[in-house]
């Protein structure tokens, strides 16, 4: 009786000391996409704190959390999780840990069967009768209007990246921008007045390199690399240049060469005839262009 009485005695202060987990799962076999409900509970808590997962982490991957409360006071904790399963099979939610004090508490393990309530040889129905709607014009454009813009947007892209490779670079390389362009360094060049400080070696390096250059831009002749003998013999046989034309390019050429080796040194008078000649022929190679043209259509 006495050994009775001292067992009683133990549980009691078990039960009045320590702290009771139970859980309850409401429903082991769902459908996809069902709502189930897990509720904790741990009594005899004596203010003491509890320490588990955080809000919406406590079920494992498969279990999507619909809503996770906890209500707590200095006694009782108690969490009451809403959950979905969203894929057929067995699922199983562990032992789920929660810390109290220096005590760990585990609940009982709990398996899930999901199951797919809708079987391929059921009959689908629609709630409603299918109801049929007349279109119109302005119904059709509501509906493909984005696509009409955009096919409209790409034409006009395709259209101008056309135009530009067709025109555009031919703008900046055309007879009347070499003119202009050359037209200024020549009136650069004069600025320089190499000519009234008698320097002709200065003067004539650099109006024959601007001819150069022209040469080359303007006719398609590579002047920029080519001997002075050269450049005349391939002007004469290419008929490009009008005889005129030529036969300028040729003295001041020549004349250019004999003062950079020291061995002629022209007046001022000379020089001014040279550049003035030499702006004369840029100014009217367009006409050199329009006959070569015409000549390349007959």
């Amino acid at each position: 009786m006495k050994k009775i009485f001292l067992l009683l005695s133990f549980f009691i202060c078990v039960n009045a000391f320590s702290q009771l987990l139970s859980s309850k799962l409401e429903k082991k076999t769902l459908a996809l996409g069902e709502v189930n409900h897990l509720v904790i509970k741990i009594d005899n808590l004596k203010s003491r704190a509890v320490i588990t997962a955080p809000k919406d982490e406590l079920l494992p991957f498969h279990f999507e959390e619909i809503s996770d409360s906890v209500s707590i006071n200095a006694n009782t904790y108690e969490r009451k999780i809403e959950f979905a399963v969203y894929e057929e099979g067995v699922f199983k939610i562990p032992e789920l840990e929660f810390k109290v004090g220096d005590k760990l508490l585990k609940t009982i393990s709990y398996e899930i069967e999901v199951i797919n309530t809708a079987l391929k040889e059921d009959k689908m129905n629609d709630i409603m009768s299918n109801k049929e709607v007349d279109l119109e014009a302005t119904d059709y454009w509501q509906l493909y209007k984005l696509y009409v813009l955009a096919a409209i947007a790409f034409i006009c892209l395709i259209i101008a990246i056309v135009m530009f490779v067709k025109y555009g670079r031919r703008s900046k390389d055309s007879p009347a921008v070499a003119t202009n362009q050359t037209l200024k360094e020549l009136d650069s060049l004069k600025k320089k007045k190499y000519i009234e400080d008698g320097d002709y070696r200065s003067f004539y390096v650099e109006l024959i390199d601007i001819s150069r250059k022209f040469i080359t831009k303007q006719y398609r002749i590579p002047a920029d690399i080519l001997l002075t003998d050269d450049l005349i013999a391939l002007m004469k046989e290419n008929n490009t240049i009008s005889q005129d034309n030529e036969k300028i390019v040729e003295d001041v050429f020549l004349r250019g060469d004999l003062v950079k080796f020291a061995k002629t040194f022209p007046d001022e008078k000379v020089m001014e005839k040279d550049f003035a000649e030499i702006r004369d022929f840029v100014q009217r190679s367009s006409k050199d262009l329009e006959f070569e043209n015409l000549r390349k259509d007959v």
